[in-house]
Order: C-alpha cells, then sequence, then structure tokens
C-alpha cells in the first residue's frame, strides 16, 4: 500500500508532497510522493491530507469506558473508592467485554493506535480478547489490589500473582507480537508490600514483560503511602523494585527533588495525564523538570470518568497549554515536544521498538487525518495543527501494524454499531446515589 499526504513523520520531520509505502507489517518507504509513486508503480494508492504516526495512549483505562460522566466534579479518593471502584467491582464478564471493545473502538477511532492499558482486578481475558481481535496494540494486564479496596476487588495475594502469571503465559508477546504483558499494581495505597516486591518478581521472570501503576497522583496518596510505609511514595516504590527502564508510572504529580532524582537515575518512564489532573484538581505534573532531566514523559488521557473523552489531540492541547499557564512562559512546552511525548516517548514507555516514527523498517503504524475543515484553515504548520487544532474526529484512516482497523468511519476490525449499541443496554453499577 502507498499512502500519500502531507507526512509527518516524527517530530522533527515534514515531507509536503509525500508518501509512504507500506508492506506487510513495515514501513519499507518514507519520501517524496512523485518518486515513490515511480518506484512503487502498482501499489494500490491512499491519500490522506496529513499522515502521522499512530499515537500512543500512554495511560488508559478502556475498561471504564462505560463510567463517562458518572462521578464529575468529585474529589480523587471519593470518585475512586466511592464511585469507580464499585463500578468496576460490579462488572460482569459481559460488562467487562463491552467496555474494553468501547474502549478500544473510541481509541482506534481516535488515531491511538497503542495504549498502555491499566484494566481491572476481574475478568481481564475479555479486555485482551477484544484488543487482540480490534487490532489495537496494547501493553496491558489485569489490576492488582490486596489491601484497602472494596468488596469484588479485593483479592489475596497470591491468588492475584497467580492470576498474573496466568495471564501473563496466556497472552503476552501474542498477536505477532502487538499484545504484550504488564504486571499491573493498581497503587501504593491498595497493594501491600508483598504485592508489589511479587510485581517485580514476575515481571523478572518473563523477558519482555513491564510495570504499570500510578504514583504521586494525589497529595491524600502521597501522605497515605508516608504514613503506611515512612517513605514518600517513589522512594517507597523504588525500595520494592517498582521503579526501573521497564516501569511506567502514571501521574508523578507530587514529587520532591529526592524522588525525581529517583525517577531520573533509574531511567523510569512518567505518563502525563493533564486533562485528569485538571479535572480531579489533582495539581500540575513537574513536566517541563523531568524532560530537562532527561526522563522520558509520555502522554496519556487515563479513563473516561475522569476525562470524559480518550481523543489524544485534546489531550496534547490540553498537556502544551497547562504547562505554559504553570510556567507564565509561552516557549514551554512546544508543539514538537508535545508530539514527541504522544508518539516516540509513549511508545518507548510502552516498550514497542521501532514504532512511534514514520521511518524505514519501522512498523507501519500509521494515522491520516482530513484538513478539509474550518479549524485547519488555513494551515501555516502541520505540528502547530496536531497539538493545538486537530480532534480525534478528524481521523479517517488508522492502520496498526500494517492492517487498516479505521478507515472513512467504519471499524474494519468488528461492528461499531453493536459494540456501541451493547454499551448503550448495558446495566451499568455506578456506585452510591
Amino acid at each position: 500500500m502507498l499512502l500519500q499526504g502531507t507526512v509527518v513523520a516524527d517530530a522533527e520531520t515534514v515531507v509536503e508532497d509525500g508518501a509512504v509505502v507500506v508492506e506487510g507489517d513495515k514501513i519499507v518507504a518514507v519520501g517524496d510522493r512523485e518518486e515513490l509513486v515511480e518506484i512503487y508503480p502498482e501499489r494500490e494508492r491512499k491519500e490522506y491530507d496529513l499522515l502521522a504516526p499512530g499515537v500512543v495512549g500512554g495511560h488508559v483505562h478502556s475498561v471504564q469506558s462505560l463510567g463517562r460522566g458518572i462521578a464529575d466534579d468529585t474529589a480523587l479518593l471519593d470518585w475512586l473508592f466511592d464511585y469507580v471502584l464499585p463500578m468496576e467491582a460490579g462488572l460482569d464478564a459481559e460488562g467487562m467485554a463491552i467496555a474494553a471493545e468501547l474502549g478500544y473502538l473510541e481509541l482506534l477511532e481516535s488515531g491511538v493506535t497503542t495504549a498502555i492499558d491499566h484494566l481491572s482486578v476481574r475478568h481481564a481475558d475479555e479486555a485482551f480478547e477484544a484488543a487482540g481481535e480490534l487490532g489495537i496494540r496494547a501493553r496491558m494486564g489485569k489490576v492488582l489490589m490486596d489491601t484497602e479496596s472494596p468488596d469484588g476487588l479485593l483479592e489475596d495475594t497470591q491468588e492475584g500473582l497467580d492470576e498474573t502469571e496466568r495471564l501473563i503465559q496466556k497472552y503476552h508477546d501474542t498477536h505477532g507480537g502487538r499484545i504484550q504483558y504488564a504486571v499491573t499494581p493498581r497503587f501504593a495505597v491498595s497493594c501491600t508490600e508483598e504485592c508489589l516486591r511479587g510485581s517485580r518478581e514476575l515481571a523478572d521472570k518473563y523477558e519482555g514483560v513491564r510495570i504499570h501503576t500510578h504514583a504521586s497522583e494525589n497529595r491524600d496518596e502521597v501522605s497515605t503511602v508516608e504514613e503506611r510505609t515512612g517513605q514518600r511514595n517513589i522512594h517507597w516504590l523504588d525500595e520494592v523494585g517498582l521503579t526501573g527502564e521497564d516501569v511506567v508510572l502514571a501521574h508523578c504529580i507530587w514529587t520532591d527533588e529526592d524522588e525525581r532524582e529517583v525517577l531520573e537515575e533509574t531511567g523510569t518512564h512518567v505518563t502525563y495525564c493533564p486533562s485528569s489532573n485538571m479535572k480531579l484538581a489533582s495539581g500540575i505534573a513537574p513536566i517541563v523538570d523531568y524532560v530537562d532531566r532527561g526522563i522520558n514523559v509520555a502522554l496519556g488521557n487515563d479513563g473516561p470518568p475522569c476525562n470524559n473523552t480518550l481523543d489524544p489531540f485534546t489531550e496534547m492541547r490540553q498537556a502544551s497549554l497547562l504547562q505554559k499557564v504553570e510556567h507564565l512562559d509561552p516557549t514551554t512546552t512546544p508543539a514538537k515536544l508535545v508530539f514527541e511525548m504522544a508518539t516516540e516517548n509513549g511508545a518507548k514507555a510502552a516498550g514497542f521498538e521501532n514504532v512511534g516514527r514514520l521511518r524505514p523498517g519501522w512498523k507501519a503504524d500509521i494515522v491520516g487525518l482530513t484538513t478539509d475543515i474550518t479549524r485547519a484553515t488555513p494551515l501555516h504548520d502541520a505540528f502547530s495543527h496536531l497539538v493545538f487544532s486537530a480532534h480525534g474526529d478528524d481521523v479517517e484512516f488508522t492502520m496498526v501494524n500494517g492492517n487498516v482497523v479505521y478507515e472513512d468511519g467504519e471499524l474494519q476490525t468488528g461492528d461499531a454499531d453493536a459494540i456501541r449499541r451493547r454499551a448503550r443496554e448495558y446495566d451499568l453499577p455506578v456506585g452510591p446515589e
């Protein structure tokens, strides 16, 4: 296949009248359209106004998709323990399957080709099956919660670790490497030391398995961990083995100088979720400092109940604007940097090689967008448009691993109308009145 259009190959490279040639699951050429059409005259051709690497959702909760709007205007720990966790606890296998399908549908429609997905305690198989079938690339794992958790989610420590190992053996590195496992303790508040150390042991036992958890999202969370362990959150996670180049920590808002040094020295990845952080009034993550230290920062939407959308382009815009306000500096977090967070940095955090750029030999994860809209007129700069003006609705084409999964408003790997219908009809447990 030969894709034509203005090619945004990475955070530095734009080919105005360009093309991308795909063979199998890889990109074989990127360059001038006329030259590539001459070299590959027999290839099927498709044309889009903008072609870009697929976006990476660096921290999402696909299985919270049915809870969009159930807990607006609520503080984080109340939001979590009074609404979201009871909702998750009440989802049966059917509900979990519907929620996962709905989440992946929204991501693929919006140009997200890779997700680091934080599932729930029960029925993780349903999400793995949905991801495999619908075609998204994902680093995902069942949640571990063995203390301070509601009925339906609280589990025995060893049983949770054993179930994690079963899922690793069944799903890790499947679908041609498109599905990878992340051991997923929810956060230090709901996990014992035994659980956290067991998470590290499992990640070390299986090649390529990573760790994904929340950290220092809220001041109450930080104080709770410190009261329980005598240490600040990042130091505690470091002690039990939950830092390192194979660890993704979502949020990392309330960190001090010593904790940031730990993140830097260990090569731990941080995912920035600005819309969620604003909506829950959690705070503003010190992203500029993280970037200056060389810490890899990805970008994520978090879950629909604390964001209400999985649109990655909205998240890019918020990511930049929030930092500009925080620093009172319009030059900070420029569009190219934010675009890199949303693509290559996210792929690095997820542990997928050769993902996040359009270049020969890299995986064919590509999105095509229209600019035939008033919001894109005139279009002076592709990066400015993608970060500050584009919406997920502009996506017309999504390819993952060389497979077309979404095209011209239609999901190619499933029945989008049926997914939405089942989501509307499902009787959702929404927590307290």
